[in-house]
C-alpha cells in the first residue's frame, strides 16, 4: 500500500511543475451522472476521470496532464459530450478509487446475468433435441459460460474492496442470497436467481480443486486470486442444506493478517506482560476466547515477533491461515490420523525452539504441550474458555497434573473482538448520568499502576465517543476491529494456589492482587480514549447499570 503522505507531497510538487491544480478527493464520491460523461473504458485506458460538472464545465482529473494522447482524447470526448474540460492532477490512489466507483455489485452482476440469459436462450435454440435432464443440461451449459465466471469474480472483488472477512453464499427456496461479513456483522449484499446456485457453487469448488459432482457431504478447500494487484487467499467450506449447497469463503489477506501489537489493541500492562512472557526461554503462552475472537491473529503477531534467524519455529495449524517466512507451518489432516497430538509428537523430534499449536482440544495435546514447555520450548496455543482465570482449571480438567502447571505456564490471556469507531466521523460526547456513574464506579477498582497507565485521560471530565457514520465507513460508524484483552501471569502466590487446588474464585482473587486488567477494564480504557463505543463494550462484555438504558449520551 503506498505511503499516502509521500504520494500527496510528490503530487503537490508535480502540480506546481505542470502549473495545474491538485484535486483534493479525500472521502469524496463522484455522482453516477458525472461518471457517465466519460466511459470506464476510456477512463482506464487514458488514465483520466470526471470529477464534477458545473454547467458546461467538466472538471477532469488526470494522472498525466502532460500526455499528448490523453489531451487529444479529452478534447474529442468533450466535443462529443458538449462540455468544456478543466484539468486537475490526481494521485494514483484517487484514480483507482474513482475507477472502483464505476462498478457496483448489483450492476456488474446484473450485466453478467443478462449475458447469461441471452447465452442460454441461444443455446436452447441450437440444441432443441437434448436428451439430458433439464437440471443437468442447464448446469453444464452455465458452467461453460463466461458470465458465471464473471459473477463469481465480481463477488470476490467486491468483498475484498468492502473489507469483508467472509462471504456467505446461501441457497433459499426461491433465491440465492449473498452476504458479506464486515467488522463481525453480516450484511446482505445481493440476491441472485435460485437456478444459478449449482453453477455458482460449482465454479467456486473448481477454483478450490474440490469435487463438483459431490454435493452430499461437506468439503473444504483453498485457493488464491489476484485482486487489484493484490494476492488474496480464500478458504472455502461447503455444506449440504435442504435447498442446496451453502458455501462460505474466508478472505485471508496476508497484509492484514500479520498485525503488530498496536494494531491489535494490545497496550499498556497487557502488552508488557506478553513481552515479558515472550522474553522467557521456555513456557506456555495460552490464549482463550470463543470462536471468532481473534485468538489466531494474536498468536500470529506473537509468532512474528519471536521469529528470528537463530531459532527454529514450527507451527501446527488447522488450517494454515497466513504464511510466515521462516516458519515451518504444517496443517493437520484428521482424516488420515494427522492430529494436533500426533503432529506435536513429530514436531518435538524436529529440534524446535518455538512451537505454535493452533488449539489444545484434547488431553493428549494438553499433556504434550505442557511437557514441551517444561523441556525448554516456548509453546503458543489456544483454549476455549470464557476468560483468563479459566485457563488453569481447563488444563486440569484436560488431565494436566496441577503440580506441572506452575513450571510450564507463563501467561494466560483472554480476548474479544470489538468494532473500532470510524476515526473520520467519531465525536466526543458527555455521557448520560447513569453511564457516568457506572464509569466512575469501575474506575475506582483500577489499581494504582493502571491509573498511571491512563494518566492521559482526564478522569474528572469523562467523555465517551460515538460515530454517526460517514462516507469513509459506508455510514456504519465503525471501521475495522480491535481486541480487548486480559492477561494473567504466573506468580509465586498463584503457584501456591494451583498446587493447593486451583478454584476459579481463588485465582480471581490472585488476579486482582496482581493488578490484572480485565477485559471490561481494558474496554473501558478504549472507550475513554475514543477507540470504541460504550455500546460496543456492552455488547462484548457483561456490564449492568442500575437501570437498563440505551441512552449513553446526553
Amino acid at each position: 500500500m503506498p505511503n499516502v503522505t509521500n504520494e500527496v507531497k510528490l503530487a503537490q510538487e508535480r502540480a506546481k511543475r505542470l502549473n495545474v491544480p491538485l484535486a483534493d478527493l479525500a472521502g469524496k464520491l463522484v455522482s453516477p451522472q458525472v461518471l457517465r460523461e466519460i466511459t470506464e473504458e476510456a477512463a482506464s485506458f487514458y488514465q483520466f476521470v470526471p470529477l464534477e460538472r458545473k454547467g458546461k464545465f467538466l472538471n477532469v482529473g488526470m494522472l498525466n496532464p502532460d500526455d499528448i494522447k490523453s489531451q487529444e482524447a479529452i478534447r474529442f470526448i468533450a466535443q462529443n459530450r458538449n462540455f468544456t474540460p478543466s484539468i486537475s492532477l490526481i494521485t494514483d490512489s484517487d484514480f483507482k478509487n474513482i475507477l472502483k466507483q464505476y462498478r457496483t455489485l448489483k450492476e456488474e452482476v446484473g450485466t453478467a446475468l443478462s449475458e447469461l440469459e441471452k447465452e442460454l436462450s441461444t443455446r436452447e435454440e441450437l440444441k432443441p433435441g437434448e436428451n439430458k435432464s433439464k437440471v443437468e443440461a442447464t448446469l453444464e451449459r452455465v458452467m461453460a459460460e463466461a458470465p458465471i465466471t464473471k459473477i463469481v469474480a465480481v463477488i470476490l472483488r467486491h468483498a475484498n474492496e468492502g473489507r469483508a472477512s467472509d462471504i456467505h453464499i446461501e441457497p433459499a427456496e426461491d433465491r440465492l442470497k449473498i452476504r458479506f461479513r464486515v467488522d463481525g456483522i453480516l450484511y446482505t449484499s445481493l440476491f441472485l436467481p435460485r437456478a444459478i446456485q449449482p453453477a455458482v457453487v460449482s465454479r467456486i469448488k473448481i477454483l478450490a480443486s474440490l469435487k463438483i459432482d459431490e454435493t452430499r457431504v461437506p468439503q473444504d478447500g483453498r485457493f488464491h486470486s489476484v485482486i487489484d494487484g493484490q494476492k488474496i487467499d480464500f478458504r472455502l467450506s461447503t455444506l449440504p442444506t435442504f435447498f442446496g449447497e451453502k458455501a462460505v469463503l474466508r478472505l485471508l489477506d496476508p497484509s492484514q493478517g500479520l498485525k503488530d501489537f498496536e494494531q491489535l489493541g494490545l497496550e499498556g500492562r497487557n502488552r508488557q506482560r506478553v513481552e515479558e512472557a515472550m522474553a522467557k526461554p521456555f513456557g506456555m503462552i495460552l490464549l482463550s476466547g470463543p470462536t471468532g475472537s481473534g485468538k489466531t491473529t494474536t498468536l500470529y503477531s506473537i509468532l512474528k515477533n519471536l521469529n528470528q534467524e537463530e531459532v527454529n519455529v514450527v507451527s501446527l495449524e488447522d488450517p494454515v491461515e497466513y504464511f510466515i517466512e521462516g516458519v515451518s507451518q504444517s496443517q493437520i489432516k484428521p482424516e488420515i490420523g494427522y492430529s494436533f497430538a500426533s503432529g506435536l509428537r513429530s514436531i518435538l523430534r524436529q529440534d524446535p525452539d518455538i512451537i505454535m499449536v493452533g488449539e489444545i482440544r484434547d488431553s493428549d495435546t494438553a499433556e504434550l504441550a505442557t511437557q514441551a514447555a517444561l523441556t525448554g520450548h516456548i509453546m503458543l496455543s489456544t483454549l476455549h474458555t470464557n476468560n483468563a482465570i479459566g485457563v488453569i482449571p481447563r488444563l486440569i480438567d484436560m488431565g494436566v497434573q496441577s503440580f506441572l502447571i506452575p513450571s510450564s505456564l507463563s501467561l494466560a490471556m483472554a480476548q474479544r473482538l470489538v468494532r473500532r469507531l470510524c476515526p473520520d466521523c467519531k465525536k466526543a460526547r458527555e455521557p448520560a448520568p447513569k453511564i457516568k456513574e457506572l464509569l466512575r464506579r469501575e474506575l475506582i477498582n483500577f489499581s494504582a499502576a493502571v491509573k498511571q497507565d491512563i494518566a492521559d485521560i482526564d478522569l474528572n471530565n469523562l467523555k465517551i465517543w460515538q460515530a454517526p457514520g460517514c462516507k469513509f465507513c459506508a455510514q456504519k460508524g465503525a471501521k475495522g476491529r480491535i481486541a480487548i484483552f486480559e492477561a494473567l501471569t504466573m506468580t509465586p502466590q498463584l503457584e501456591n494456589i494451583v498446587i493447593e487446588g486451583a478454584s476459579e474464585g481463588k485465582i480471581a482473587k490472585e488476579a486482582e492482587r496482581q493488578g490484572m486488567i480485565t477485559m471490561k477494564q481494558d474496554g473501558l480504557i478504549k472507550v475513554l480514549r475514543g477507540l470504541i463505543s460504550f455500546e460496543e463494550l456492552i455488547r462484548a462484555v457483561e456490564m449492568k447499570t442500575t437501570e437498563q438504558t440505551t441512552d449513553v449520551a446526553d
